[in-house]
């Protein structure tokens, strides 16, 4: 079993398809066919159950697949630690919750860029529960996402703190007539996002009852429909600062305890710390004890992801 072997495996897990897994590959579907027959063999269990639509993984498939991606890990730190003398170069992948990526990260990155212009740096955003899942999986180096996570396998390390208020169109005067509300809605993130939970546990601890969830990908369609009076969100303050400010939306104050959250970077225990890394964070810890930008807003045109 050799790390192509283990590639190949990996590449048909993910699409479920030998023809895909070859066009990601760059190879034909018979060496593909070839090589997971190859290594089923070895292994001596199937890793795959074919069928009309495709291929699906086994148990044994399911079993295996965790520490695919942990090897391929493996071998990149070990090629990254030997060429790495202290200079921050190669390739950065880190993720970010889409807030955290337009309030807090969205103005680093062009500093670290211009500091460290070896360094390819690559954000991908997405809910917590996707990012610790990247983490895990080695897609990406780390990544920031909203506390608190306990994980074995992973570290953490607080690096901002964000007010949560509640986002309402301006005909919504304050939290106390939310309950008065018919047909309230949330508009959202996908399930995972750890606000969401948040605003539901709040809503329900205030008796207002909502109707079906109105999910969005983005940070501006969401403020599009609050303003529009679609629904209510919660959001750091200081992403929708701007929109307050343009009369768009209404700011809602929590109480202390249902307010504030840490923003976390995670990557895995036994990863690498590479100079690229180490770096960007020393960026990011600085950031966090400096200035506090949420009091300033930032519009999520600003967003800048590379």
């Amino acid at each position: 079993m050799d790390i192509s072997d283990l590639r190949v495996f990996e590449a048909v897990s993910r699409h479920g398809s030998m023809n895909q897994a070859a066009r990601e590959l760059n190879t034909v579907q018979s060496n593909v066919t070839a090589r997971v027959r190859a290594l089923e063999d070895e292994l001596g269990v199937a890793l795959f159950q074919r069928h009309a639509r495709g291929v699906s993984v086994t148990p044994a498939g399911q079993r295996m697949l965790p520490f695919v991606g942990r090897i391929r890990k493996l071998l990149g730190d070990a090629q990254v630690a030997a060429r790495d003398d202290g200079t921050p170069s190669g390739t950065l992948l880190l993720g970010g919750l889409e807030t955290t990526t337009a309030l807090r990260l969205s103005p680093l990155l062009g500093r670290f860029s211009r500091e460290h212009p070896a360094v390819r740096l690559a954000v991908s955003t997405g809910t917590t529960r996707k990012l610790l899942g990247d983490v895990l999986e080695c897609r990406v180096e780390g990544a920031f996402v909203a506390g608190p996570v306990a994980h074995p396998e992973l570290v953490t390390e607080p690096v901002f703190r964000e007010e949560l208020v509640l986002v309402t169109s301006p005909a919504i005067p304050s939290l106390a007539a939310l309950p008065e509300v018919r047909e309230l809605r949330t508009v959202v993130f996908q399930l995972g996002c750890s606000y969401r939970q948040r605003l539901e546990d709040l809503l329900a601890g205030m008796g207002a009852v909502t109707a079906t969830p109105q999910e969005f990908g983005s940070l501006d369609a969401i403020l599009s429909c609050v303003a529009a009076g679609v629904g209510v969100t919660l959001l750091p303050r200081g992403v929708a600062a701007q929109a307050e400010r343009e009369g768009r939306v209404a700011l809602h104050t929590l109480p202390p305890d249902r307010a504030w959250v840490e923003t976390l970077f995670v990557r895995r225990a036994d990863g690498y710390v590479s100079s690229a890394l180490a770096a960007f964070l020393n960026l990011v810890r600085a950031a966090g004890s400096g200035h506090d930008r949420s009091a300033e807003g930032i519009s999520p045109a600003e967003i800048s992801v590379i």
